[in-house]
């Protein structure tokens, strides 16, 4: 399971490099868009259109690496106030809760798809595309964050009976 969860991590990683770079090219599109209009050029058509598929791909891309790294949003101000037992199984709660969801979410995504892929249905704005494009990812990366969560069960399950110090942003 070690070595499940170290390959599995490296996948992470190289998605939130991918990520990373996706960035980095919107920012680079936003400035060619307002260098290319201010100059009289008359700007990048389809820049905003593309920034924003942009932003949602690295929010599908980054978001299982931020569940790994405990860099997503997580109040456990209760959790520590809480007996130590008593934490750890809302820890084990909130973790059944986030893969129940996660896999909800696979099984919706895979239908939007699917439907999507067989209506031929396309995006009509500046650029026409196949509307499976868009959708194609969300499957894709609820199920790494079902994984994630599995993983995150492994590892409470082998820790101490408290809430979790791994994956956490602050103690």
């Amino acid at each position: 399971m070690q070595r499940l969860s170290k390959v599995f991590g490296r996948i992470l990683d190289g998605l939130m490099l991918a990520a990373c770079l996706l960035l980095l090219a919107m920012t680079l599109i936003i400035c060619a868009d307002v260098i290319t209009r201010n100059t009289g050029l008359g700007g990048i058509a389809w820049s905003g259109e593309v920034s924003e598929n942009i932003i949602y791909l690295i929010t599908l891309m980054a978001a299982p690496w931020l569940l790994r790294q405990g860099q997503h949003i997580r109040v456990d101000i209760l959790l520590r106030a809480l007996p130590g037992r008593t934490a750890w199984l809302m820890e084990w709660a909130g973790d059944i809760i986030g893969l129940a969801c996660s896999l909800y979410f696979v099984w919706y995504g895979w239908q939007a798809l699917a439907a999507s892929y067989s209506a031929g249905a396309i995006t009509i704005k500046t650029l026409v595309t196949p509307e499976w494009w868009m959708l194609a990812p969300l499957p894709v990366a609820f199920l790494l964050l079902a994984v994630e969560f599995l993983l995150r069960m492994h590892r409470l399950a082998r820790a101490e009976r408290a809430p979790r110090t791994d994956a956490v942003s602050a103690s």
